[in-house]
């Protein structure tokens, strides 16, 4: 074991055992630290902006701030066609990690979906990516789920781990996706609603959301993780991740690379729970049984958040 593997070893055990803030190994930073990573880029029309203008607003968003690079994971039936292939080509081109997200985005824990199915989905999703400078083995799971059973969860674990990939956890698991399908729900009935609430609600949310599993991450590891920040590749995202990065600085986090986010030791993690899933930082929680009264089940979904959405008319 030479040192490098060595100091990661020590790093993963810090994990395992806690070690807080004031460990050497982990020293406090001035500001909490966060990566933008994005899921499911896609060609469908939505009601402003075409497939291409959404993208292109996306990168331009990354680009104005310094150039910030992000991980777009992709699943693979969404951009398997020509100007699928531009579209990751824009991403590539930009130094952005491209990673696996299956190819048909199956719900893992349904009843069937096997381990031998999914195994070949995610397969099926590399031999869309893999032409790309930037691809890059890590894979994420559609809807953060990793199985419902331990033979489900250990079987796609162990074939990752043969594959080469490793695990693009989430930190921050947000419903990002839910705030876009409402906004669009709006424009196709009113084409020229003023998007400014959509605009302060889906602001509101990521910001409670970051806050949330900083704090779990303080709570179960005793410090704050470099964050993965959960996006999606849609009109919300093309009209307003500005103003979600502006937010951020002006709030005092600093925006790092995906690249630099996934080096911390805790992606390193597998956390031994059922149903498997979620984000990492929640998932460690939960296997601590320390934590209960943070946690709910799922960590992130439309439930949580219709009633307040609806108390706004939007």
């Amino acid at each position: 074991m030479d040192r490098r593997q060595f100091i990661r070893l020590l790093a993963l055990e810090a994990i395992i055992l806690g070690i807080g803030r004031s460990s050497p190994l982990f020293p406090e930073n001035a500001m909490p630290q966060i990566a933008i990573t994005m899921d499911d880029p896609h060609t469908y029309r939505t009601p402003r902006l075409t497939p291409q203008e959404r993208n292109l607003a996306i990168l331009n968003a990354l680009r104005n701030f310094s150039g910030l690079k992000s991980a777009l994971f992709v699943c693979g039936q969404r951009v398997d066609s020509r100007l699928g292939k531009k579209i990751l080509h824009a991403w590539d081109e930009d130094g952005h990690i491209l990673g696996n997200h299956t190819y048909s985005h199956l719900f893992y824990h349904s009843q069937k979906v096997d381990p031998q199915t999914y195994m070949q989905d995610i397969l099926h999703g590399e031999a869309v990516i893999k032409e790309f400078s930037h691809f890059k083995k890590l894979f994420r799971f559609p809807f953060l789920k990793e199985g419902d059973t331990a033979v489900k969860r250990d079987k796609v674990r162990a074939f990752l781990k043969e594959q080469g990939y490793e695990i693009g956890y989430v930190t921050i698991d947000t419903s990002d996706w839910y705030i876009d399908a409402r906004m669009e729900k709006r424009l196709n009935i009113k084409p020229d609603a003023d998007l400014t609430p959509y605009r302060d609600f889906y602001l509101s949310h990521i910001w409670d959301r970051a806050n949330f599993y900083d704090g779990l991450s303080q709570k179960v590891l005793g410090r704050s993780v470099k964050h993965t920040l959960l996006l999606h590749h849609n009109l919300l995202n093309a009209l307003f991740l500005g103003d979600l990065l502006r937010m951020f600085k002006s709030k005092g986090w600093q925006l790092i690379y995906a690249e630099e986010a996934f080096k911390d030791p805790v992606f390193s993690v597998r956390p031994s729970i059922l149903p498997a899933g979620e984000s990492i930082i929640w998932a460690l929680a939960k296997e601590s049984g320390r934590f209960e009264e943070y946690l709910r089940y799922p960590g992130e979904s439309d439930k949580y958040e219709e009633d307040k959405i609806n108390q706004l008319g939007l």
